[in-house]
């Protein structure tokens, strides 16, 4: 998949996990160099962003996620935000958790490691959603880094993705 920014196309190094997929439980760091695993079956519904540039457009995109997502209850759903590496300013955010592909796990077990300049070996700009199931319900690699995600859809999945665990394996 090739991922564009301003002038420049890249390209995504590995193919992405597709919706349907059993999500990889990965080890990425928090700001405190603490080790976390996201993906995974956890019996919550997990969302994750990643991105190469934590710019204001972005940042506002992110609240504008934020403020929609159920909290607390059976609907919790679980956000964190994942970078390539630990230069980038920690953004303040009630409901992500702001964590680091420190051993590139994420970056290669969901395929969103970019080649090609001028973001090699970041990120690219996605959203991974996971069922409470462990399975990727939903997932959004936008072409262009500048794009805006489909919240709209993003909204309907996270609904579908909380209802249609029964919690007693296939469902």
């Amino acid at each position: 998949m090739n991922v564009t920014y301003k002038t420049y196309t890249m390209r995504l190094e590995d193919m992405p996990l597709d919706a349907g997929y059993a999500s990889e439980k990965v080890t990425v760091v928090d700001k405190n160099a603490k080790e976390r695993v996201l993906g995974g079956q956890n019996g919550k519904t997990q969302l994750i962003i990643s991105t190469p540039l934590l710019d204001e457009a972005f940042l506002e995109e992110l609240k504008s996620i934020e403020e929609t997502l159920p909290k607390g209850g059976d609907y919790e759903v679980t956000a964190s935000l994942v970078v390539a590496h630990d230069s980038y300013e920690i953004p303040t955010m009630s409901l992500f958790n702001f964590y680091i592909d420190e051993n590139e796990e994420f970056g290669d077990f969901y395929g969103v490691r970019l080649k090609g300049e001028p973001y090699e070996n970041e990120l690219t700009k996605a959203i991974i959603l996971i069922s409470k199931d462990g399975a990727i319900f939903y997932d959004d690699f936008v072409s262009n880094i500048e794009d805006k995600f489909d919240v709209e859809t993003l909204y309907r999945k996270i609904a579908a993705a909380q209802v249609c665990y029964t919690g007693k394996g296939c469902h």
